[in-house]
């Protein structure tokens, strides 16, 4: 998974706040992986980028720089790393330097040509020290940066990193900084997630908002095979051709750095079991208009395509293949047509029917699920609507889906899912009940009632965990 952050802010004063941020959201990133840190600080007046890496968790890292300072910078970027490519250890950590070490990068993915490009550059004398992929990629971006400044006569990072991620193959979110232009870093995302955070006089960029939602709950969606450039005041946004796009799309985060804390539990676990209540109630909350018909969050779909509908299939991986699978007897009962739940990473090997009267639900926490992904596109292409359950804003499936029912579940760090799958259900209970609306298979005084139901779930998940709490307390 990894967790990556970029930071820039004012050029002309270098201060300790871009190590403030990477440091910060790694901390809040850690759970996408925790087998290495490391962070690169860029200033005017370095001449090579400063880089600090660790291996383990993040507080080796912090601990090192605690006892060697870093210098003040102007960007920052930092990433926490489940080990892909190469063992867990101070060398494969990223970030991963050009030959030069006036560029460094950090990435997430896999880049699946890396064997071939990086025989091509030993081939011209490059010299590796690492197993990883990504320092391959580091090379290959020094080597284009002194190809564009050869051409230009000036260095162009954004230039660089567009020509880069055209040659790069596999999944892929990279995130650069140049000491040449000590004010700007730039992002590349293919087939995996990646965000801008917008601030005052900064502005930030991560895996996920949890890496600057400290700082600022304004965030901007970066589409597929897109690249970014951000400095403190300006946010540009490109195709990897170098086609500027006019219009990124904003939104605002919907909760604050303290969802992510523990806020005084032993565990994330305990902390989002006992979410679970406020999860389900955001998750129905303003779901009935003032005529009494169920909304959803953002509907690209016709009415009249809707009641065509003969047919549901859920794609989803793990926890959320449950929730499809209870969410099944539910809508099968309301709407009265057959709902069928897929793994999504046998969806597209088994030839599944799809129709333009096939509606596929396609249900994941994090929106990024890279199977659940590769399924939606699958069944788009053969012609089905494809509605989206997911629990982040402005992520690939629910951008990519004709339809999008958010969970509003907020953050979940624990690996078991807990508030996330409670949610899940509740959202497709909401799916099954619009259907029923539009298709007539209910009357509305039944929906009605359905959904009062169903918004009286908090209070009885309340009152299994008070109870099962009095329980454990007296049996102590």
């Amino acid at each position: 998974m990894c967790g990556i952050v970029g930071y820039a802010g004012n050029v002309r004063t270098a201060c300790g706040k871009p190590l403030e941020v990477c440091l910060q959201g790694l901390r809040r990133l850690e759970y996408r992986g925790y087998d290495s840190a490391g962070v690169a600080l860029t200033a005017p007046g370095m001449d090579h980028v400063a880089v600090r890496k660790k291996a383990g968790r993040l507080a080796n890292l912090v601990q090192d720089i605690e006892r060697d300072p870093m210098p003040e910078a102007t960007v920052g970027i930092g990433h926490t790393r489940w080990a892909t490519n190469g063992v867990p250890n101070d060398t494969n950590a990223h970030p991963h330097t050009s030959r030069d070490g006036k560029v460094a990068i950090i990435h997430n993915g896999i880049i699946e040509n890396a064997s071939q490009l990086r025989l091509d550059l030993q081939t011209e004398g490059y010299h590796f020290v690492s197993e990883t992929d990504t320092e391959v990629a580091a090379k290959l971006l020094g080597k284009i940066s002194d190809k564009i400044i050869e051409e230009t006569g000036k260095p162009d990072l954004f230039k660089a990193v567009r020509r880069l991620a055209r040659m790069l193959e596999g999944a892929f979110t990279i995130l650069a900084t140049d000491v040449r232009q000590p004010d700007i870093v730039v992002g590349a995302r293919h087939d995996s997630p990646l965000v801008v955070g917008l601030g005052d006089g900064e502005n930030f960029l991560g895996s996920d908002v949890a890496a600057f939602v400290a700082y600022t709950k304004r965030a901007m969606e970066i589409d597929q095979d897109q690249a970014v450039m951000v400095s403190a005041d300006k946010v540009v946004v490109s195709d990897f051709m170098g086609n500027i796009v006019p219009d990124p799309k904003t939104y605002t985060v919907d909760w604050d750095a303290s969802a992510a804390e523990k806020g005084g539990w032993d565990s994330f676990m305990d902390k989002e079991i006992h979410e679970d209540p406020a999860a389900v109630q955001r998750t129905l909350l303003g779901r009935l208009d003032e005529n009494g018909n169920i909304n959803l969050d953002e509907v690209r779909i016709d009415e009249h395509d809707f009641k065509a509908i003969d047919k549901i299939i859920v794609i989803a991986c793990g926890t959320a293949a449950y929730a499809g699978m209870v969410a099944k007897y539910a809508i099968e009962h309301w709407v009265r047509i057959p709902v069928e739940v897929e793994l999504a990473h046998e969806f597209r090997y088994r030839d599944p029917i799809l129709t333009p009267r096939t509606l596929v639900v396609a249900i994941s926490q994090s929106g990024e699920t890279m199977d659940t992904l590769m399924a939606l596109r699958h069944a788009r292409e053969q012609g089905s609507k494809v509605l989206a359950i997911c629990n982040t804003q402005g992520a690939s499936i629910p951008r990519e889906s004709d339809a999008v029912l958010y969970t509003h579940a907020g953050p979940e760090v624990a690996v078991a899912s807990t508030k996330a799958f409670v949610a899940q259900i509740t959202a497709a209970y909401v799916l099954g009940l619009y259907l029923a609306q539009v298709k007539g298979a209910m009357y509305r005084d039944e929906i009605a009632q359905t959904l009062d139901s169903l918004k009286d779930m908090p209070r009885k998940i309340q009152w299994v965990l008070d109870t099962q709490t009095k329980t454990v307390q007296e049996a102590a």
